[in-house]
């Protein structure tokens, strides 16, 4: 009876398994995001490249005639290679993730990223749209100038309202699809750091 009431509970709350955060499947879920991320960066690249390399063919093919047309398409391409330029960036931070890296660094890197991506979202993103915008109205003013009034305000209120929607609808959720991504996996990995030093 006496042996009874001496249980080392110390001893066996060593010995219980203690539930190790997955470290493997963490860095799966990174490897995931950096592809990912990569394979945006690439496609984002070829299309901005191909339109650019289009509107140069617009511009050759048709020979505008009014300098507004002109000025627009080189503000349109300017606003892509600019975003490109900077968006190409991201490039050096996606490929130095590696499975060598502690999780700190890990966690390090994806904060980096994490600014460059909010910094790509917001300003980088308005200037792209502000540029864009004004690019393609003054490219279109020559076109809808050989229209009727009510050929010019559709052509003009459709492409507006298309920018709206990319603007307000499908921006907001293609940034928010990438911060719960990034912030998921900062999440997970301050989360291990905080086990491994308790």
């Amino acid at each position: 009876m006496n042996n009874d009431n001496n249980i080392d509970f110390k001893d066996l709350w060593k010995k219980q398994s203690v539930s190790q955060p997955d470290i493997q499947d963490l860095l799966a879920r990174v490897g995931k995001f950096k592809k990912a991320a990569l394979r945006s960066l690439w496609i984002s690249n070829i299309l901005l490249c191909l339109t650019s390399a289009f509107i140069v063919f617009i511009w050759i093919y048709y020979q505008p005639q009014f300098i507004s047309t002109k000025i627009g398409i080189v503000l349109t391409i300017l606003a892509m290679v600019i975003y490109l330029f900077v968006y190409n960036k991201l490039l050096r931070s996606y490929k130095n993730i590696d499975a060598t890296a502690t999780n700190q660094e890990y966690l390090q890197k994806l904060i980096f990223i994490k600014k460059k991506q909010q910094f790509m979202q917001t300003k980088m993103m308005s200037f792209y749209f502000v540029f864009l915008t004004i690019g393609i109205c003054l490219y279109m003013y020559e076109y809808a100038s050989r229209m009727s009034v009510l050929g010019a305000s559709l052509t003009y209120g459709i492409t507006l309202l298309w920018m709206m929607f990319n603007w307000f609808y499908i921006r907001p959720k293609q940034i928010k699809k990438q911060q719960d991504k990034i912030n998921g996996l900062i999440e997970k990995f301050e989360e291990v750091n905080h086990q491994l030093e308790s």
